[in-house]
């Protein structure tokens, strides 16, 4: 018997991986080829959006946010129009969604760990270069955010 997955609550999160040296990891959807995209995912009932933020960057990387002093929330969201074909996943006539931006520093480079059934390729990308790769203009937004580039300047080693 095939379980029913629950319909998505309209609020995400959306994590960007940064190094010091302003890079940032893309994660490209096994569902959609060709689109690129930090970290995202829906928040589960009862989650503040901080610990969607945790989870969602654990079960799509492998990272773990406290080993990196934690997520960082960026202090801002996006609201957007759900794609169409996705709709099913949401309650009857939701139509827009609710992204908390967040961003996790890492030392450096890594390899993630992906979860298969949501990405099948990553990559790392100077932020610049990253905000014409990805997608969604709502990622593209977190690239240039001030909150970001404030996040890098604090962890960078000089």
């Amino acid at each position: 018997m095939t379980a029913i997955k629950p319909l998505k609550i309209p609020r995400s999160v959306l994590v960007a991986i940064v190094t010091p040296k302003a890079e940032t990891l893309l994660i490209e959807r096994a569902d959609f080829s060709g689109f690129w995209q930090s970290v995202t995912g829906s928040q589960d009932d009862c989650e503040t959006f901080a610990e969607t933020a945790e989870r969602e960057l654990f079960e799509e990387t492998g990272i773990r946010a406290h080993e990196h002093g934690g997520v960082v929330d960026l202090g801002y969201e996006n609201v957007y129009q759900i794609y169409p074909h996705w709709r099913h996943r949401y309650p009857p006539q939701t139509t827009h969604n609710r992204e908390r931006c967040f961003a996790v520093c890492v030392a450096e480079k890594r390899t993630p760990t992906l979860a298969a059934r949501e990405h099948v390729a990553f990559k790392w990308l100077p932020i610049a270069a990253a905000a014409d790769q990805v997608t969604s203009w709502s990622n593209a937004a977190v690239f240039s955010s001030l909150a970001l580039h404030a996040l890098i300047a604090k962890n960078a080693k000089f």
